[in-house]
């Protein structure tokens, strides 16, 4: 039996009828990150002896009889912009290099008190801003099925963590694909949640309109049991929600019956289910440009739903053209906005040493980066230092950009425009979701 290759259901029976222990499930993970992260680089910190603890105080409950929550002894992995009490939450950023979280995310509370074990903490691009996981100011990481490729992004380091079988499941964020893509790239099941289902308290923020937290897993079933997890209205969140999902169909047809989680969806019921369900293909998501072999496996599972029952049909998003023009207005602007906490005195680096008011002032150091003291004539000097050196490329882009649309010139132009657009592009999927159950596209 190879335990990094179980899924969390069959862990949990495995764990609840003692066939292994959940140390030997936590040293199983360790050594597997130890044998292929030197070449992967998934994670930005593994936590060896924490990790331990945690799958030994599991085992005290198993051998004391005690019943244990379904995520018990699950070695996981999150994403390093989600806080982790008194661990190092860096952001992949330099700014942040040795910032330590003083408290745990929302979904890390609920994680902890289900008894998952958390192995490290992840890489991604710097402040979740790119797409493949070679924007971290640290190192890349590395596709596990092809070490010459990407892994994609933002949350790359999770989803090569699980794709790589160095995780059971792990966390990510998602503001403009960064659970989807790399989910997709690396041959996993990632879900970005509706907004508000899940609590973005403790989640460093990009564009707060558009964050969730979500999970990464080997399988749908998977997938959904982390979901379950971590979803829930938060006191410390405004923008959540309590969660009720069901299947569309369930609602509208209610002699429709799916079968409860712990027995898993098995072929006959999803045979059953599929012959009431509504596949939406929007036709802007198939056009020019899109790789051959993508579409064709696409393709294939469309014809696979339709043989099951499912029927298809084509539908129009028309304000798809706008949309990534939309999305980039309302990123910069978000992203300006919230990145400018991180001044090299309350948060981030600064190793300035700086005069002003006539008065000598010798900033606080939250980095030990090799950078020079300089004297600066004033404070507005030590945050262009301190911002200049510890934010990357992309995130300066950002800055600068949002910046930019928000000036009083430029504001009602681009980024209330482009709100406007925002609300125009969700109007077609509330008509497409009139007539279908679920869209399916290409990631």
């Amino acid at each position: 039996m190879k335990l990094t290759e179980l899924t969390i259901t069959k862990v949990h029976e495995g764990l609840k009828n003692k066939e292994f222990s959940a140390l030997e499930l936590c040293k199983a993970y360790l050594g597997k990150i130890k044998e292929k992260d030197k070449k992967i680089s998934a994670f930005l910190n593994v936590l060896e002896d924490s990790a331990l603890s945690q799958a030994k105080q599991i085992d005290d409950l198993i051998s004391a009889g005690k019943e244990i929550p379904f995520l018990a002894g699950m070695p996981c992995a999150i994403k390093d912009n989600i806080l982790v009490e008194d661990i190092k939450c860096t952001a992949g950023s330099k700014i942040l290099e040795n910032y330590t979280a003083p408290y745990d995310a929302t979904v890390i509370k609920k994680l902890k008190k289900l008894g998952a074990v958390i192995l490290g903490k992840t890489n991604l691009d710097e402040f979740a801003m790119g797409s493949s996981t070679e924007n971290s100011a640290f190192f890349p990481t590395r596709n596990p099925y092809d070490l010459s490729r990407v892994p994609g992004g933002s949350s790359g380091g999770s989803a090569a963590a699980v794709a790589a079988d160095m995780a059971i499941f792990a966390l990510g964020s998602d503001t403009g694909g960064s659970i989807r893509l790399p989910a997709s790239f690396c041959g996993i099941v990632g879900l970005k949640p509706t907004y508000g289902t899940v609590s973005r308290y403790g989640l460093m923020a990009y564009a707060s309109s558009l964050d969730q937290i979500g999970p990464m897993a080997k399988t749908i079933e998977d997938c959904q049991l982390v979901f379950d997890a971590i979803k829930g209205k938060d006191q410390m969140d405004s923008t959540s929600v309590e969660s009720k999902y069901e299947v569309q169909s369930v609602k509208k047809r209610s002699d429709i019956q799916i079968p409860e989680r712990s027995e898993g969806w098995r072929r006959r019921n999803l045979l059953r289910t599929f012959r009431h369900f509504v596949i939406g293909i929007p036709k802007e998501y198939f056009i020019k440009g899109i790789d051959p072999d993508v579409e064709k496996v696409i393709k294939n599972a469309i014809k696979k739903y339709e043989e099951m029952g499912a029927k298809i049909e084509e539908v129009s998003l028309p304000h798809t053209e706008y949309a990534l023009a939309c999305y980039y207005i309302i990123v910069a602007s978000e992203a300006s906005a919230n990145l400018a906490r991180f001044d090299g005195i309350k948060y981030g680096l600064s190793k300035t040493e700086s005069r002003f008011c006539g008065t000598k002032v010798k900033m606080k150091t939250q980095s030990s980066s090799p950078f020079e003291k300089r004297k600066v004539k004033s404070l507005i000097d030590v945050y262009l230092e301190s911002r200049g050196e510890g934010f990357g490329a992309e995130a300066r882009r950002k800055i600068m950009l949002g910046t930019y649309i928000l000036s009083v010139g430029h504001y009602k132009s681009y980024y209330l425009k482009a709100q406007k657009v925002r609300t125009l592009i969700k109007n077609d999927f509330d008509k497409a979701f009139e007539k279908v159950d679920v869209l399916m596209t290409p990631v």
